[in-house]
């Protein structure tokens, strides 16, 4: 396992870039420590890809350094690397037994039997597949499958990073929860460096204990699952987790308020002195309460949709749309409601990047 550092790195296809415009990787400083769990997270075309490909070695970045530990390994090819990546699709030899695929990785690099028996019990154990081992993987389920791939990928011990690029995606929804859950049980016990690259937010919050949230080839946030939820960093960040996102509203500041149209919008606490931009107002609609009378804004439902856990309210508030998450009882379309936001969670956004900050006594 190896502590990874990416230093001032950038990456452009093009062979003359001349802008920011040109490259798919923005400017990069970033560490991940040995032995931790990681995700880059983001929609497709955001640059993850072309990261991981960077740290695998697949390309050479434009500008910048990749450490493993203290070794620079920028120029090194990914047979130097000792790295192991599990794809979107299985790499597994289906005329092979599960066995000799488990197997494969060790005996390529001169393993003895017995190293090898050891280890391919041991990882089939954690996988459990033990009873499938004798099994030819041409008969397995795709979920079996996978599970295979991401043992070719554990079985070394000798790893630096083990790398899964969008590993879940072909497999059927109703298994995707199942290999989650075994893939955060694997990364415990064998403590390796694991980067998981996904667009699904799922995927990456309960794998990661940090996750790497990029847009247009930057990082626009990195943290916790829990920070990412509780505090964006960016209304990207608010919009793309979540279910349904953040809600984001144009607003005026003026008088130490913040306004949408001619409501006052308390805010978290302070506006940052050096905050310039356009504003917006966040606020996550599991903090947005409905009433059918009192104070707030202005606004009517147009639909609600009830999924069982609770019920998410999609309202208008002039030409803007609100959601509100509600348990229990809910207003009906076409009802006139009024919408009020907590004040401790609805925060000032400028050019997209947060812009206040927490109040004391803020309830």
């Amino acid at each position: 396992m190896a502590q990874i550092t990416l230093s001032n790195l950038r990456h452009s296809y093009s062979p003359n870039p001349s802008g920011d415009a040109d490259y798919a990787l923005k400017k990069i400083d970033l560490t991940w420590n040995d032995g931790g769990a990681y995700a880059l997270l983001g929609p497709s075309g955001c640059g993850k890809s072309t990261l991981l490909n960077i740290i695998s070695g697949l390309l050479v970045p434009s500008e910048g350094k990749i450490l493993f530990d203290d070794q620079d390994v920028t120029s090194l090819p990914p047979a130097q690397r000792n790295i192991a990546q599990v794809f979107q699709f299985p790499v597994i030899y289906d005329t092979m037994t599960v066995y000799d695929n488990l197997a494969f990785p060790l005996r390529n690099r001169g393993r003895d039997e017995a190293t090898v028996k050891e280890r391919v019990t041991a990882i089939a154990e954690m996988l459990e597949v033990t009873d499938m081992l004798t099994t030819r993987a041409a008969n397995l389920s795709p979920d079996n499958k996978q599970k295979i791939s991401m043992g070719r990928g554990l079985v070394r011990q000798d790893v630096n990073v083990v790398m899964f690029d969008e590993p879940l995606t072909v497999i059927d929804p109703h298994l995707k929860w199942k290999l989650r859950s075994k893939l955060k049980e694997l990364h415990q016990r064998v403590k390796a460096t694991m980067i998981y690259v996904t667009h699904d937010q799922t995927e990456a919050l309960t794998f990661a204990d940090q996750v790497v949230v990029m847009q247009e080839g930057e990082i626009v946030q990195i943290g916790t699952p829990v920070e990412l939820f509780e505090r964006p960093a960016h209304t990207f960040v608010g919009h793309f987790i979540g279910s349904p996102g953040m809600n984001v509203l144009p607003c005026d500041v003026r008088d130490g308020g913040a306004f949408f149209g001619d409501e006052l919008i308390r805010l978290e606490g302070p506006v940052q002195s050096n905050a310039d931009g356009a504003a917006e107002i966040g606020i996550r609609p599991e903090f947005v309460s409905v009433s059918g009378n009192g104070s707030g804004l202005d606004a009517k439902v147009r639909k609600v949709a009830d999924v069982g856990r609770h019920k998410v309210v999609e309202a208008m508030a002039g030409d803007r749309r609100i959601h509100a998450i509600l348990e229990g009882d809910a207003p009906n379309a076409g009802d006139s409601i009024k919408l009020a936001f907590k004040q401790s969670q609805t925060r000032l956004y400028k050019d997209g990047w947060l812009a206040s900050t927490p109040g004391e006594g803020v309830q």
